[in-house]
């Protein structure tokens, strides 16, 4: 009984280090799958390893090497851990593909992502605490707030540093995923605000109506709205409403890349039109880009309707095809967009990485702004939820790539200040 047991922990353990070393594509449907098996082992292989080896221990310990089964639980096990550590090399290289993306963006003299980084951007222990994402002694927290009429869904966070008299700080608003249909303010986007936060930042966490009962653009018209919040009591906070910048992950990052090319386009600002919603910046990650070809698949082509088209937009594609393209990203690309640092997973298997390099490509080919593209290997959707090597690497990078932003514009007035104006339409 114990050799078999083992036998079968020794498999799944096996069998989620493989998934997790690879992109999990096929078939498609099971893409959500791939993803909830993979994320826990790509971003915390060594603890993946440790826990295999003390179940092993006990394993043997109760006699499961008396027989085949346990024998070959061991195989599985022992067989596993190469990949496992290699797993673990690609999370620590990530830090080099994001000092390229900066050092492409702003020269080499301004990716500083450090060799011993981790001393200052992970918190002590986080191989052990993973999850403890909140950092109580240096950041203050302050819940609630009201930004519109919706309720809980239009409440926000503001995240700031403890004991400190801030003036002028530069702002983050941090938009959440979950598909358009799930989400919190208080469970995405915290490694980040904590770590920004120590370093003078005030970050502004959001909710936003949510689909079914939301219907597209009514998420995107609450972040919006935020920003429009933001502009008016954000100083109250010591932020600085001049210099607000954007990031959210998944559907956060595609409606942080829409509110960063739409700045003041009035169909998304029923009611408050004259609002100053532009950004300084925008940092999406692992977003979608387009609804209309999505994962390789072609929309107004497929036989099946898709999640977005009966739960977010709630409308067939081929008879309110503007208005599928308005909800895509990559139709408003401009040449006025702000700077982007856009960075996703290469084992990404909810959203392709393939839409992110098409997007970055399309606001490379006419945008004046500077725009990063970081592609991490090995990354799955969301790696960013918890403490992992990867993730510190990414928020150091962000860290870096606003400073660089802001430094840049600090002599500059703020790009589509004063007289609101309507980005062009798609």
């Amino acid at each position: 009984m114990i050799a078999t047991l083992y036998l079968l922990l020794a498999a799944w353990g096996a069998a989620s280090t493989w998934i997790a070393s690879t992109a999990g594509r096929r078939p498609p449907q099971l893409g959500p799958l791939y993803w909830l098996i993979a994320l826990p082992v790509a971003e915390l292989p060594l603890q993946h390893l440790a826990a295999s080896a003390a179940v092993t221990i006990a394993a043997g310990s109760l006699g499961a090497f008396a027989s085949w089964q346990g024998w070959a639980g061991a195989l599985l096990v022992v067989g596993s851990w190469p990949l496992l550590l290699r797993l673990d090399r690609l999370g620590r290289e990530s830090k080099q593909r994001l000092r390229a993306a900066l050092a492409a963006t702003f020269g080499e003299h301004a990716a500083h992502i450090g060799d011993r980084w981790d001393e200052t951007v992970l918190p002590p222990g986080y191989r052990w605490r993973p999850f403890r994402v909140h950092d109580r002694e240096g950041v203050e927290r302050i819940r609630g707030l009201s930004y519109g009429p919706a309720g809980v869904r239009n409440e926000l966070d503001i995240y700031r540093p403890r004991g400190t008299r801030l003036a002028g700080a530069p702002v983050l608003l941090q938009i959440h995923g979950g598909a358009w249909v799930i989400g919190e303010k208080e469970h995405q986007g915290l490694p980040l605000m904590n770590a920004l936060a120590r370093r003078g930042f005030v970050c502004v966490a959001i909710n936003y109506r949510l689909s079914p009962q939301a219907t597209f653009p009514d998420h995107l018209v609450d972040c919006k709205r935020a920003v429009a919040w933001i502009s008016e009591h954000i100083a109250e906070y010591g932020g600085d409403p001049g210099w607000v910048a954007v990031t959210g992950g998944s559907a956060g990052g595609h409606l942080a890349s829409l509110l960063a090319l739409t700045p003041n386009e009035p169909s998304f600002q029923p009611g408050f039109e004259q609002a100053d919603t532009s950004v300084a910046a925008c940092v999406p990650l692992y977003g979608a880009y387009d609804f209309l070809r999505h994962n390789g698949v072609d929309v107004l082509r497929a036989k099946v309707k898709s999640f977005v088209e009966t739960k977010v937009m709630k409308s067939n594609p081929h008879a309110a095809l503007e208005a599928w393209e308005r909800a895509s990203p990559i139709r408003w690309v401009n040449r006025d967009a702000p700077p982007f640092f856009v960075i996703h997973g290469a084992h990404d298997s909810l959203v392709w990485c393939e839409g992110a390099r098409e997007f970055v490509a399309a606001l490379r080919a006419v945008s004046a702004a500077p725009v990063a593209y970081a592609e991490l290997p090995g990354a799955q959707h969301a790696f960013d939820l918890f403490w992992s090597p990867r993730c510190g690497r990414a928020v150091e990078a962000i860290g870096c790539f606003l400073e660089n932003v802001r430094a840049a514009s600090t002599s500059l007035p703020r790009a589509h200040s004063g007289e609101a104006r309507s980005s062009s339409r798609p």
